[in-house]
């Protein structure tokens, strides 16, 4: 679990970076908050055992692309694509894959912006690529996400079907949301 750790710790720097950088060199810092996590041993294992992943280390690696992840939280659907694109064009930052959920939300009105990157992290006998998985979501889908995650976990993934209606719509309230805010802070900008 180190070399996961230890990718925590680069890209959390890099983002860092840019967060800095954007407050001292523009008028506005795109980044509101960001978080990470690793995931336990037992729970890297429970998602082994349920997708079926030969328990190797090298099989793990492959199979298992959010060991290791952060959240990066913006005020604008726009600075999600602007933090992303500043962090997926350092030269050391490989993208494994995205997966565009603003753009083609969950049925059950999940949206986030998810990219599996691969980082290097040097290590006493020489460097190690690790996948991290980066969200990058608004402050309005990661208020929906919180509510949904702990409504998932109250019910045991068994949702009463009133509540997971109320759920789609308030995804949608929350898409609204960041429309009109954008639409906002786009009159701000040009005034």
């Amino acid at each position: 679990m180190m070399p996961y750790k230890f990718a925590i710790d680069e890209v959390m720097t890099k983002i860092s970076i840019l967060r800095e950088e954007f407050a001292a060199l523009h008028a506005e810092n795109p980044i509101e908050h960001v978080g990470s996590r690793l995931k336990s041993t037992e729970s890297v294992l429970e998602k082994v055992a349920r997708k079926g992943v030969d328990p190797s280390y090298a099989a793990i690696r492959q199979a298992i692309t959010d060991i290791a992840g952060i959240r990066v939280v913006c005020s604008f659907v726009s600075d999600v694509y602007r933090v992303f694109e500043a962090l997926t064009k350092q030269s050391d930052v490989r993208v494994i894959m995205v997966k565009d959920y603003i753009e083609h939300p969950k049925p059950n009105g999940y949206k986030s912006l998810h990219a599996i990157i691969e980082v290097p992290v040097f290590l006493s006998d020489g460097p190690v690529p690790v996948t991290v998985e980066v969200q990058l979501r608004t402050v309005a889908m990661d208020f929906w996400a919180s509510l949904e995650h702990k409504i998932y976990y109250k019910y045991d993934r068994e949702v009463p079907s009133a509540l997971l209606r109320g759920l789609r719509d308030a995804a949608d309230v929350a898409a609204d949301l960041d429309t009109k805010m954008e639409i906002l802070h786009d009159q701000v900008r040009r005034d």
